[in-house]
């Protein structure tokens, strides 16, 4: 492994909801690898459109910082999805990268690909959720899909929704170890799930 390579890890991420962008601006002066902005999970449904307005504002000017500049879009297949994508076009300072939730196949990444080729967007790279069952049969054809895929995270709660087994060590062990081949074949990053108990 370079140096560089060591450089560019991904080793912690931080979340912040869409509606707080004074989160974001806070987030990006701690030393995190990754600052991702989360349009789903965070965002009820009525405040989806408020959200997405407020995060493309922040991308309106460049920042001076080392970290990855993510946004967890809607799931592509939905409305508010494909409005995340809709406003991505007209930004002046795209993020780095987008975090793609409730991906089930590689098609569905090869399409988006194609979808983002304009000039702002046609840098933008992917992260990937793997949280069901399906997507985790495709999980190497979704690692190498497109070169835009530079890692896989694993959505720990849907994905143990989806098999109907237990959050714990040892019930997600099997999926865990599928997405470590899946990355490792396409040479790619893979995150773990987010650490959730933030009393500790």
């Amino acid at each position: 492994m370079s140096i560089e390579s060591i450089s560019k890890a991904r080793r912690s991420l931080l979340f912040v909801p869409g509606l707080r962008p004074d989160m974001f601006l806070k987030a990006l002066g701690q030393p995190a690898d990754i600052v991702c902005i989360d349009l789903e999970d965070a965002v009820a449904l009525p405040r989806k459109d408020e959200s997405r307005n407020l995060t493309m504002d922040l991308f309106s000017r460049s920042y001076d910082t080392q970290s990855e500049k993510m946004v967890r879009i809607n799931p592509i297949t939905t409305r508010h999805g494909l409005s995340d994508l809709d406003a991505l076009f007209d930004l002046e300072c795209p993020p780095d990268a987008l975090m793609l939730p409730k991906i089930k196949s590689a098609n569905e990444i090869r399409i988006l690909d194609e979808l983002l080729s304009t000039e702002n967007t046609r840098q933008l790279n992917f992260c990937v959720i793997i949280e069901t069952n399906s997507a985790l049969e495709q999980a190497i054809d979704i690692a190498r899909s497109c070169s835009r895929v530079t890692s896989l995270i694993l959505g720990g709660v849907d994905m143990s929704a989806d098999l109907r087994c237990k959050r714990d060590w040892q019930s997600m062990l099997y999926t865990r170890s599928r997405l470590v081949h899946a990355a490792a074949s396409a040479g790619i990053d893979l995150l773990d799930v987010p650490y959730l108990d933030l009393k500790d």
